[in-house]
């Protein structure tokens, strides 16, 4: 085939790519519907032309088209790892781990029970062997979210929704392409009756192989990658390399998934590589790897369609018996998980709850698209599949695929104005008004402004101020129209606003490298989480995010637990560093706030809503001052070393923007700004690197920071501070209840707990101590001590109390004197000073 003419036909489809996205925008239908009709139609049409008597003119261009050398094998091992890859790297994973539970049960359980469905369906109509039916379920079991999240976004729908949605597609497109070798090596060996319990069994080998693979494969692509981060040409060779090699040494060296080998090593990437590359290098790796999957998502979807006329050329009246029941089938499993699992999930808290509408969306968005048609020409091209089953099997996939592209993704946009779901709520409309208005009342003004500096006709100013004055009227009508709007929801929609600048500012301080790369995605999420928590349950829910923001996490706990008991430091230090950091920049972000309240909250909201959330915003900021002082008081220094690596970085990030100025007056050349930026790179280098922490607890110099231990000499210091234990504790969790034994005394390090007793509550904070009085009264304790804030106690046993009354009399003096505060004669529960030792 000639060369030039194949290179002409692909660089016209790029074309044609080009075209279709801006005309799917302007008749509002889902990209991949438009290239796949366009696909459809250019490949009908070379097979017209092709056999046609009325020309030959056109015949080598149809038989470049029909020619090219599209096998499942190009689709599989060029676009898929593609496609998977730069999906992985392109989520938030912090926020889709909040959601691992409904996103894995999702994709896995729907997949096995769309397999199932669709397979035993088929196999009761006798058409094919029962191997053959379930190769079909699993190539028909995956989905493409594209459509249906795209038009959720611009309807504003829950982000939550549809981060679960692209999460189970991309868990869903591994666990059927997994299924899918599986049924298609029973089929290629000839056995037609599989035992499902064998092949199931199998099924997680292929999963752990795989995951284990991509693992190892992208840990050891970072550390590469971090050795070369003066060269991003370099990082990013090794990145585009990663997927390819990854998903072909898993398939054909190990036996494992290759999808699952690709997902699982951009995840790895996605979790390490923020934190060791540069942060630029990072974002250019991520813009390239959007630039490549979006090229890759089209061609996939065009080049398969272009096969779609060729797959159905021996189609029978009876086929389509049989796609009806692949399409029922299909339906009524999709329907099993919405309707039945997904209620089930949240009722047990273990997913969100999605509405009716939402539900009913999600069913008819469930496309299936070119990997569905990638599977099914990989069964068609296969020379131990038997002849029948390959013609049968192309066309169930082909026509299932059809039917929900040019019926479901063609009416998809209109079911969803059935389902009511693209009208904005009384809320939001009422508020959208109240916007404009605020809004059109700071243009005027800024308008008046700039037609005074630039001395504009007088006439043609009170033209047009007449003019917007009309429309400025019209707009404050309108918002005092609809001013029912509750205060409760005033709240809400201002935590919301307040939470989206607070993800703003954020990303300024990225960009401006003022909060490093690593962080970045740290608080990115807990920003994410507080406009989450807003929607679903106003005030509430986002006090409840804040305070999960500063809280000691599980990662947390079980880096303690090894450190503590099989002496592992190394998570801890990252962890505890990580958690310095975030909440340093917690503080430098909540700190700018105030005026965004003060400013546009205000003026939308009014001054009640504003105090309120200002008063919410300072809670917030205490919160994070209290969590920041427990670990300066822990690990003394190591807050100042991170402060001052930011105002480093702060320099460093003025220093580059002078030179930038400097060049773009022409105070310096080319070659000199270069120069400068070159050594500025350098010590950014330098800059980026945090310092290290030795988590090792500085026992004796945290224990002398005590009063309560003042008189003690440094051995009985040493003593004490390795019989006391550390423990963590966040915010409202209960650390001792009532009518309990007495076991231990507690001694409050960083925080403040709040004691609940007979209908009266009391607080202690740092340096005091409870848990004492139960031991010296030898009676179950009176009060529930629950923590109100993130808390570091030092918890001392019982025997080493007493011996420590007995060593220092200014203990004892505490230990009296919070006797008698409670009401308690400590005569007789205390030794006198004259027996104690």
């Amino acid at each position: 085939m000639d060369i030039i003419l194949v290179t002409t036909v692909i660089a016209s489809l790029f074309l044609v790519i080009g075209v279709a996205e801006p005309f799917a925008a302007r008749v509002r239908m889902p990209f991949s519907v438009i290239l796949a009709v366009l696909g459809l139609l250019i490949g009908a049409g070379a097979i017209f032309f092709l056999n046609t008597p009325l020309t030959d003119a056109l015949n080598p261009v149809a038989e470049a088209i029909l020619g090219l050398p599209i096998r499942s094998n190009v689709f599989l091992y060029v676009f898929l790892p593609t496609l998977l890859f730069q999906a992985t790297l392109g989520m938030n994973l912090r926020r889709m781990i909040d959601d691992w539970v409904p996103i894995l049960v999702l994709a896995v359980v729907a997949v096995v029970v769309a397999t199932l469905s669709v397979g035993f369906a088929l196999s009761w109509t006798g058409a094919l062997p029962l191997a053959a039916c379930l190769l079909v379920g699993s190539i028909v079991s995956t989905t493409d979210p594209s459509a249906v999240v795209s038009i959720f976004r611009s309807i504003s729908a829950p982000r939550r929704l549809a981060r679960i949605i692209e999460g189970e597609s991309l868990l869903n497109d591994a666990a059927a392409i997994a299924l899918f070798g599986l049924f298609m090596a029973f089929v290629m060996l000839g056995i037609p009756d599989p035992e499902l319990g064998t092949a199931l069994t199998q099924f997680p080998v292929l999963i752990l192989g795989g995951a284990l693979v991509g693992w190892l494969a992208a840990r050891i692509a970072v550390w590469a990658m971090a050795l070369l981060r003066r060269h991003e040409l370099a990082q990013t060779s090794i990145s585009v390399a990663l997927p390819y090699l990854v998903y072909i040494g898993a398939e054909q060296s190990v036996g494992a998934s290759g999808v699952i080998a690709v997902v699982a090593a951009g995840l790895t990437m996605n979790l390490t590589a923020p934190g060791r590359l540069p942060p630029q290098a990072w974002t250019n790796l991520r813009e390239l790897w959007g630039v490549l999957a979006h090229w890759a998502g089209a061609l996939i979807f065009i080049l398969a369609a272009l096969l779609i006329p060729r797959l159905l050329e021996e189609v029978r009246l009876f086929d389509f018996v049989l796609v009806g029941v692949v399409i029922l089938a299909a339906m009524a499993a999709r329907a099993v998980i919405l309707f039945g699992l997904l209620p089930l999930l949240t009722a047990l808290k273990l997913s969100p709850v999605v509405e009716g509408p939402y539900r009913v969306a999600i069913l008819w968005g469930g496309l299936r698209g070119a990997v569905t048609l990638a599977l099914a020409l990989a069964v068609t091209e296969s020379f131990l599949v038997p002849d029948p089953v390959q013609r049968v099997v192309g066309i169930l996939a082909t026509g299932f695929t059809l039917f929900t592209l040019l019926v479901q993704g063609t009416t998809l946009r209109w079911v969803i104005g059935k389902l009511g779901l693209d009208r904005l709520s009384a809320i939001d409309e009422a508020l959208s008004r109240q916007v404009v208005a605020v809004a059109l009342q700071t243009v005027r003004e800024d308008v008046a402004r700039t037609t005074e500096n630039y001395d504009l006709n007088r006439d043609t100013i009170r033209s047009e101020a007449k003019r917007f004055g009309e429309r400025l009227d019209q707009a404050v009508k309108a918002a005092e129209d609809n001013s029912e709007i509750l205060d409760r929801d005033r709240i809400a929609l201002g935590l919301i606003a307040l939470a989206g600048h607070e993800r703003d500012t954020i990303l300024e301080r990225v960009r401006e490298r003022t909060i490093s790369a690593r962080m970045a995605e740290l608080v990115l999420s807990d920003a994410e989480r507080l406009i989450e928590g807003a929607q679903s349950k106003g005030r509430n829910g986002y006090q409840r995010a804040a305070r999960r923001s500063v809280a000691y996490g599980r990662g947390f706990r079980v880096a303690v637990f090894l450190h503590s008991r099989l002496g592992l430091s190394g998570p801890l230090a990252r962890i505890t560093a990580d958690r310095f950091e975030l909440l340093l920049s917690q503080r430098l972000t909540l700190r700018d706030l105030g005026g965004f309240i003060d400013g546009r909250i205000r003026r939308i909201h009014g001054r009640r809503v504003a105090e309120l959330l200002r008063e919410l915003l300072s809670r917030r900021i205490e919160m994070v001052e209290t969590a920041l002082e427990g670990l300066r008081l822990q690990y003394p220094g190591y807050a100042e070393e991170l402060e001052r690596r930011f105002i480093r970085r702060t320099a460093l990030r003025m220093e580059e923007r002078e030179y930038v100025a400097m060049r773009e007056d022409g105070l310096i050349g080319e070659e000199v700004y270069t120069a400068l930026m070159q050594e500025l790179d350098a010590r950014r280098v330098a800059a980026e690197d945090r310092p290290p922490l030795d988590v090792a607890l500085q026992r004796v110099t945290f224990v002398k920071q005590f009063p309560l231990f003042a008189d003690l000499g440094d051995a009985a210091l040493k003593r004490l501070s390795r019989s006391l234990m550390t423990r963590y504790v966040d915010a409202g969790e209960v650390i001792l209840r009532k009518d309990g034994g007495a076991a231990s005394v507690f001694f409050i390090t960083s925080g403040a707990v709040e004691l609940v007793s007979a209908g009266q509550t009391s607080r202690l904070g740092r340096g005091e101590m409870f848990g004492q009085m139960a031991i010296l009264t030898n009676k179950a304790r009176r009060a529930d001590v629950r923590a109100i804030a993130p808390t570091t106690l030092l918890v001392l046993d019982e025997e080493r109390f007493r011996k420590l009354i007995e060593r220092s009399q200014v203990f004892r003096e505490a230990v009296r004197a919070s006797a008698q505060a409670r009401g308690i004669d400590p005569t007789g529960l205390l030794p006198s000073d004259e027996t104690a030792g």
